[in-house]
């Protein structure tokens, strides 16, 4: 049996017109011989009836305060109403089909309400129904824990639901439906002719998700990953190609480039005396008891630099002046970070990259890099001239 998992969000189901084509998707699938397994987020945004938030804020409207278990239950009601509506539709065209919540299409995970891991999954209930000629449509986001509780995934929750569930099932393929034709060599906001790449490696999108690319989160990553299961990035409403998310494609030294907003960089120092190294160990514990993360940090020998969120700058500066340190906050500032699997042990990389940005007249105030990504801090304000002049230099529309 072939299987294909299809996952569709929120903007696929969330109107009629949106719902017609996310069905034909999915009949065009079984057509081609495939037992399709279909994910679904809610339907719509807030405002929008059976919206996720819309649920929410019905039951904020009576109290603010609801308990993690209820809420979970609450939400997981925006994924419930979409599975039916969508097994009905399929049935009324004379498809058999079946809507499962998380739980019973096997899905088991932690307790941690709000923000559970997935721990196993059962994928006898869903072999089963496919075994009988039905399309499974599977409440995403949610699973349940040993209580019987109903959990929901946090962040990107569908999209791993969909992934988890195509590796315990051994699908042949996950295809992702958004309302974007694929993933983007950078972001279309800064770069209006952003490329749309063809492939990319489970690493690289990984790393341009954790370096703020809008794409998919990356535990749905890291579960398609575990069980070598191959993405596909599609647009519900239309018949772009997409793009293949799989372990071996081609390397390029940078595939995209990736920014974080609203940055600040925090200098410590001069740090004197003869215990240096332990004063730049309580700038950290600092930071960490402040519950203030933290990033691309740097040493010096009397001093010690990092970068944090806009939001949480004038905490950082209350708790280091009250530890009685010395520091220097620049605001307005950007990651961005330059991503290519092609990049390592590729001499030079960092110069060609500091060259262009030089030519654009970008101040670099710091950098930082793994072994496939190199990040620099940079001005907010310089942000679309520095994606625009690395687009070029490095042929990211070509890709």
């Amino acid at each position: 049996m072939k299987i294909v998992v299809q996952k569709f969000g929120g903007t696929s189901v969330a109107t009629s017109d949106g719902r017609t084509k996310a069905i034909e998707r999915i009949i065009s699938a079984k057509q081609q011989g495939y037992a399709p397994v279909v994910v679904v987020s809610a339907m719509g945004r807030r405002g929008e009836p059976y919206a996720t938030d819309t649920l929410i804020d019905l039951v904020k409207s009576i109290h603010t305060a609801i308990e993690p278990r209820e809420l979970d239950l609450l939400i997981s009601c925006g994924e419930v109403i979409s599975t039916v509506v969508m097994a009905t539709s399929l049935k009324a065209l004379g498809h058999p089909a079946i809507a499962l919540t998380g739980g019973q299409a096997g899905i088991y995970t932690d307790g941690n309400h709000s923000n559970a891991q997935i721990v196993e999954i059962d994928p006898n209930p869903i072999m089963n129904h496919l075994a009988n000629g039905k399309i499974v449509i599977v409440a995403g986001f949610q699973g349940v824990c040993d209580d019987g509780s109903i959990t929901t995934l946090g962040r990107g929750g569908s999209d791993t639901t969909a992934t988890a569930l195509g590796a315990a099932i051994k699908a042949e393929v996950v295809e992702i439906y958004t309302d974007v034709d694929g993933v983007m060599t950078t972001d279309p906001r800064l770069l209006p002719d952003a490329a749309i790449l063809k492939d990319i490696s489970y690493k690289e999108i990984c790393e341009m998700a954790y370096q703020g690319a809008k794409v998919i989160h990356p535990r749905a990553v890291e579960a398609a990953m575990s069980g070598r299961v191959p993405i596909k990035i599609k647009n519900t409403f239309s018949d772009a190609e997409g793009t293949l998310i799989a372990e071996h494609v081609d390397e390029r030294v940078i595939t995209g480039l990736a920014h974080i907003s609203n940055i600040c960089q925090v200098k410590v120092g001069p740090l004197a005396g003869d215990a240096v190294q332990m004063a730049k160990v309580r700038v950290l514990k600092t930071m960490a008891e402040a519950r203030i993360s933290i990033d691309m940090i740097g040493v010096a020998p009397n001093s010690i630099f990092f970068i944090i969120n806009g939001d949480d700058a004038e905490k950082a500066r209350h708790v280091l002046q009250e530890a009685g340190y010395q520091i220097a906050v620049e605001t307005d500032c950007a990651k961005l970070s330059v991503i290519g699997a092609g990049m390592e042990g590729v001499p030079g990389v960092m110069a060609d990259v500091m060259e262009s940005l030089d030519k654009a007249g970008v101040t670099v105030l710091q950098t930082s890099d793994s072994d496939i990504t190199i990040s620099f801090l940079i001005k907010e304000s310089d942000l679309p001239k520095a994606i625009k002049i690395l687009y070029e230099s490095f042929a990211l529309g070509k890709i």
